[in-house]
């Protein structure tokens, strides 16, 4: 319980108040249970042992509901004695990777989200699995299904009323979970909190002040903020000129956590627009609303960086959060303007709308020749365009090192969260050339998801291992997924550290 009370107060608000008790695997005499069933004709391994203890009943209500086992099937049995509830959930015929395992989780928190007092009890054995799909995975997944943005509703769900989630395994992973993966659960949970606030909460200081609370007495972190004034002083005309027609000034969040000893550090830059009007060139009404979730990649950078110094990685990791709130006024940059970058590069607005990929400018240049990075990655809500190539199953990357692609698609893979490469080559920064500046912002014409990386792969050093994400596309999610519930997802999060732990960790 001291653990848990731990956990509760370093994590962000409005997470899940999942309570998990980890144990070996006895079977338990009755209550509340979910078995996993691999795929077959018949019960096999933990799911036939139950089936014994029900006297059958189990194989035989299994059939009637012509359940197999098939991969994310379920099926949910009452009073079969000496059981009060069954959930079955099939694992299908393939071996059970990490990513499966994540997804039983999750999917038995979706049909437990209504169960109230006592004890739920996951039983976890299956010989089929990986080495990684272990019971912590499984815990994992749970949380971050369980995960829920209720702050601002009268009817809250009362954390004290939620079940116990009980883990029944041999594998010890217990201190995976309590020292790992609830830490990155609540890197993710910051990402999702952030956009799902509403714009006249969140604002680009109010980013800051919540980050540094969460990091507030972390080893290794330095945290420094640039303000409007920092911002004019250093040339970041592109950064200064998106935040410049609100009355909620600019800020750039710097976030150093420097645990890796004398390795040059991953630079992680985000786009942090905490609330989009389009400036001048106004969006219309229609779905508006959403734009106070682009802030989405500035979320995902902290998050990332969060979950490493909360777990103690050894890694040097630099979050930069890059955050302005674009609006209409008599201070704001006009279409036709020209600002100069940090960088020297000088571009022309052709809509106010694409500003993004402006704050995005400075903060990689000032990424590079502050820190002078292994490997410098942005993360951004940037493109329509992105979701119509790709839908909602994958994050667009794009980027001139095949090798950090690859990785980074790797990583990706395993941790759940699948990105996929979008091309970007000579033609793309040509379309960007200006008649009045060095580059121009928008009106380039199509592949739009390839332009907007092209504008920011201009103001990176070519040598410089670099990719871009456009998360445009998943981080809004419509329809619920194993791990991740309807609502803003914190997508690229579980990626990101995934590679930081393959390629970076000392």
């Amino acid at each position: 319980m001291a653990a848990l009370l731990a956990f509760l107060a370093l994590a962000p608000l409005s997470h899940a108040d999942e309570q998990f008790d980890f144990a070996s695997l006895n079977i338990p005499a009755d209550g509340r249970i979910v078995v996993p069933v691999v795929e077959g004709e018949s019960l096999s391994g933990i799911a036939a042992t139950i089936d014994q203890r029900t006297n059958g009943a189990l194989a035989v209500a299994a059939a009637e509901a012509s359940f197999l086992g098939e991969a994310n099937a379920t099926v949910t049995l009452y009073g079969v004695a000496p059981y009060s509830r069954i959930d079955l959930i099939g694992l299908g015929t393939e071996t059970v990777s990490r990513a499966a395992a994540e997804n039983f989780g999750g999917t038995a928190a979706s049909l437990l989200a209504e169960t109230k007092g006592g004890s739920v009890q996951i039983l976890w054995d299956v010989a089929s699995a990986d080495r990684d799909a272990t019971a912590a995975r499984v815990a994992f997944g749970y949380l971050l299904r369980s995960y829920r943005f209720d702050k601002y509703q009268s009817d809250k769900i009362d954390p004290d009323t939620r079940p116990v989630v009980r883990l029944l395994s041999n594998d010890n992973s217990q201190a995976t979970f309590e020292g790992d993966l609830k830490h990155l659960a609540a890197g993710v949970f910051f990402a999702r909190n952030m956009p799902s606030e509403p714009a006249n909460v969140v604002y680009p200081q109010v980013f800051v002040d919540r980050a540094k609370e969460l990091f507030k007495g972390l080893d290794n972190v330095k945290i420094k903020v640039l303000d409007e004034k920092d911002l004019q002083r250093l040339g970041m005309g592109a950064h200064w000129g998106v935040g410049k027609g609100s009355s909620r000034p600019p800020r750039l969040l710097i976030i150093e956590y420097m645990a890796g000893g004398d390795s040059p550090p991953v630079v992680l830059a985000g786009k942090g627009i905490t609330f989009d009007t389009g400036g001048i060139s106004l969006k219309g009404n229609d779905g508006m609303w959403a734009m106070k979730g682009d802030l989405g990649g500035a979320g995902v950078v902290t998050g990332t960086v969060l979950a490493a110094a909360r777990r103690g990685a050894p890694v040097n990791v630099v979050a930069l959060a890059a955050l302005a709130e674009n609006m209409p006024s008599g201070t704001a940059t006009r279409p036709g303007d020209i600002l100069t970058s940090m960088s020297g590069i000088t571009i022309e607005i052709i809509s106010t709308d694409a500003e993004g990929r402006l704050v995005l400018a400075d903060a990689v240049h000032y990424g590079q020749v502050t820190y002078k990075p292994s490997v410098l990655i942005d993360v951004a809500t940037l493109t329509g365009s992105a979701g119509r190539a790709l839908g909602d199953d994958y994050a667009a990357v794009f980027g001139r090192h095949d090798d950090l692609i690859e990785q980074l698609t790797e990583a990706s893979n395993v941790a759940n969260e699948a990105i996929w490469r979008l091309p970007l080559d000579d033609s793309h920064f040509k379309q960007i050339k200006s008649e009045y500046a060095d580059i121009k912002n928008s009106g380039a014409g199509n592949p739009g998801a390839s332009v907007g990386a092209a504008f920011i792969g201009s103001f990176v050093a070519e040598d410089q291992a670099w990719a871009h994400f456009d998360i445009a596309g998943v981080d809004l999610l419509e329809e619920a997924r194993p791990t991740v519930p309807k609502g803003y997802s914190g997508w690229s999060v579980r990626a990101l550290d995934e590679y930081l732990r393959r390629h970076h960790q000392r």
